[in-house]
């Protein structure tokens, strides 16, 4: 082989074997946190769902509702060059520390639900305790080295975890399905995972085994004690590949968790869509919600709700309470950390919501019987966050590009 003798020649050379080498590190860096594609009769359960295909027949996974949004280098460019000043703290993050012995026997009236941050929550209903999409990793990235960074510590280190009766994915974004925290999970207990179709796949590769998943289909239902564990629809996409090879090859979903006494509903990530009334009506009503309102923007508004068309889902499904999540913790788009919030509040307010805002590791406690009178006082609006500027519905607006169907509510 000829080398080049100039200097040029040997410049470049030096650039490329940086590059190789930059590449092959980052191949071996997310070999394991990108996780496993199905086979076999995983996948083809997967194919034969009504949410595969879509009228193209394609090889993936499709959503309800046509997806538009803006160019991936427009939405790069802005992420990295434009945004609000205040998309991160400056400050320390009021924390409540939360340790094992908050955590006691569930009574089979109980409905109390515990805020992590962004969207990991324990919920504790009617006998059971829940734990949705755990993330106990520093960055939700492929890699340690690099992406979106936590503002603050878990509230609950992780060896504090009490025993749980389940855990409940809902899709595998780095933000929802955290490789090392499933992993940890799949040696200190022995709860099941249950997940969208595909999912299964990065937890078997993580060393879950295969008698402790459950994949389900959007509507299938599975029984964890007294408790209907049910899949519900979602407006999303999903991929954990950099290059996203993987993109839509899992499916992603909400959860409606529904006992003898109380009923409560986990969105997941998701954009607006009519589901959410067919959720309402044959799930519902629930006496608390757990909606996603932060990571917005108008550049990808058919991906993610939006503070304000928060609020309408939970009313669309027939909330009591909600509690807002996906914010605070993660800075994923270009609004300002507090801006969520903010704006579901105002919403709240106009539409006659009542919202629980607890700080990060706080808990909202909705339980009949002898604890009406301390969750009386749980669910009141706590502004833990700081005043800072933001943006209203009016400035920066978000609305989904198909909304047949809702124009009366």
């Amino acid at each position: 082989m000829h080398f080049p003798k100039s200097r040029w020649g040997r410049t470049l050379l030096t650039a490329l074997a940086a590059v190789l080498a930059f590449a092959g590190y980052v191949t071996a860096s997310t070999w394991r946190t990108t996780g496993a594609r199905a086979s076999g009769e995983r996948l083809q359960r997967m194919q034969a769902s009504p949410q595969w295909g879509g009228a193209l027949g394609e090889s993936r996974f499709v959503d309800p509702l046509p997806r538009t949004q803006a160019s991936m280098l427009s939405m790069t460019q802005k992420f990295f060059l434009d945004g609000s000043e205040f998309r991160e703290p400056t400050t320390p993050v009021p924390v409540q520390a939360r340790s094992a012995a908050d955590f006691g026997t569930v009574d089979d009236d109980a409905l109390r639900v515990t805020w992590l941050g962004h969207s990991t929550l324990i919920v504790e209903l009617d006998g059971q305790r829940l734990l949705i999409d755990p993330v106990w990793s520093e960055r939700v990235s492929p890699v340690t080295w690099a992406g979106p960074k936590r503002f603050y510590p878990p509230p609950l280190p992780f060896a504090q975890l009490p025993k749980v009766d389940a855990v409940l994915i809902s899709h595998d974004h780095y933000d929802h399905l955290d490789c090392e925290t499933v992993s940890a999970l799949a040696t200190t207990s022995g709860a099941p995972f249950f997940v969208p179709l595909g999912v299964g796949a990065h937890l078997e590769s993580w060393g879950v085994p295969a008698e402790r998943i459950v994949e389900l289909d959007w509507w299938e239902e599975h029984g964890v004690g007294q408790l209907r564990l049910v899949a519900t629809p979602a407006r999303h996409f999903s991929g954990r590949s950099i290059i996203m090879a993987d993109r839509d090859a899992t499916l992603w979903s909400g959860w409606a968790m529904i006992g003898p006494h109380h009923r409560a509903f986990y969105s997941g990530d998701t954009a607006m869509f009519p589901g959410f009334a067919e959720i309402g009506e044959r799930l519902g009503p629930f006496d608390v919600t757990m909606i996603e309102s932060g990571a917005y923007d108008s550049m990808w508004r058919d991906v993610h709700l939006g503070p304000e068309q928060a609020v309408t889902a939970h009313r669309m499904v027939r909330g009591k309470h909600l509690l807002p999540v996906h914010w605070g913790l993660f800075d994923l788009a270009l609004h300002g950390w507090t801006e969520p919030v903010e704006r579901v509040l105002a919403a709240a307010e106009e539409q006659g919501v009542t919202v629980s805002t607890p700080k990060p590791g706080g808990q909202v406690d909705l339980s009949s019987g002898r604890r009406a009178s301390r969750a009386s006082e749980a669910i009141a609006t706590q502004r833990w966050w700081p005043q800072l500027p933001w943006e209203d519905a009016d400035t920066a607006p978000v609305v989904s590009s198909h909304l047949v169907g809702l124009a009366a509510l």
